[in-house]
């Protein structure tokens, strides 16, 4: 969509609905906050691909080098080989199931690492083709929708069904992104980061909503971007999800959290994700789910108002 000069918001994806207006949402057992973990699964290729596009100060490593990145490519590789299982212990202490964020590379590469997290009972979303290949303006629209597609129908070949959900790499989107994820079966986003409750996009093609994520409590946002201390990192997603809880006892929020486990899954850090969830759990009223259970229970509310 192309952004037009006029007074109010200046697209269409999705209609302006302040919070404060909407009728009450009540998540299951009327609990106060959905928490929701989306864990990134994502492939830093060991030579990016000509024509493609990476984020020049892409976290991980030491720093910028010509070829070979290998340090880049070993931090990152951390998450698949070591990480990962620690993200997902921690999470399942508390009664998280996780929402994996997985994009083409590693579903086609890593089949070890598919058949760990499919028995763990997590669901897999899309997340692109690789870490080093983010969709962006500059590609064409059949560029796009042929990215899309690949990424889609290789997770649902590797995992034996069609992703709901969708992550892009960093983020990554064009003006067209959200309505040709609808037309490919695409459920719901969670590259937008402007909401604390699912909402509605508007697409000519399927039934897509946004998963808003909370980009500021992003791990790699805060630990590798901004260098917030690993132990003030802890304290925010403690402050933020008492303020959420406090919230919720008008209408539902949700807290979704985005982790890298190359990142969080670190032995000296996991310990501040393990301590603030543990906090979480303590009160009555929190909901944990997966994406797709999320975007499910919130279209059944809708459609019964």
């Amino acid at each position: 969509m192309v952004a037009q000069r006029r007074f109010g918001m200046d697209h269409e994806h999705y209609d302006w609905s302040p919070i404060i207006n909407r009728p009450p949402l009540r998540w299951p057992e009327n609990a106060r906050v959905a928490v929701c973990a989306i864990v990134n699964l994502d492939h830093f290729d060991w030579r990016t691909p000509d024509g493609a596009f990476a984020l020049p100060n892409l976290p991980g490593g030491i720093g910028p080098r010509p070829f070979p990145r290998f340090d880049t490519y070993g931090h990152r590789d951390y998450g698949h080989r070591v990480g990962i299982f620690r993200v997902l212990d921690t999470l399942e202490k508390h009664g998280l199931k996780a929402t994996i964020a997985m994009d083409q590379m590693t579903a086609e590469n890593y089949p070890y690492l598919v058949r760990h997290i499919q028995e763990r009972g997590c669901e897999i979303i899309g997340h692109g083709v690789a870490i080093t290949r983010m969709i962006t303006s500059r590609m064409s629209e059949e560029e796009e929708r042929e990215y899309i597609l690949a990424a889609v129908s290789s997770l649902e070949r590797v995992t034996g069904s069609a992703p709901a959900g969708w992550l892009g790499p960093e983020y990554g989107e064009s003006p067209r992104t959200p309505q040709l994820l609808a037309a490919a079966g695409v459920q719901y986003l969670c590259d937008w980061t402007n909401d604390e409750q699912p909402y509605p996009m508007k697409a000519p093609q399927g039934n897509l909503h946004a998963l808003p994520m909370m980009v500021d409590l992003d791990d790699q946002v805060c630990l590798s971007q901004r260098l917030i201390p690993v132990m003030r990192y802890g304290e925010l997603l403690k402050e933020s999800f008492d303020r959420l809880y406090h919230d919720g006892a008008e209408t539902g929020r949700v807290m979704t959290l985005n982790l890298h486990p190359w990142l969080i899954g670190q032995p000296f850090r996991i310990k501040y994700l393990d301590e603030a969830l543990g906090h979480m759990m303590t009160r009555q009223g929190v909901w944990c789910a997966t994406g797709r259970e999320i975007i499910d229970w919130y279209r059944s509310q809708v459609s019964d108002t």
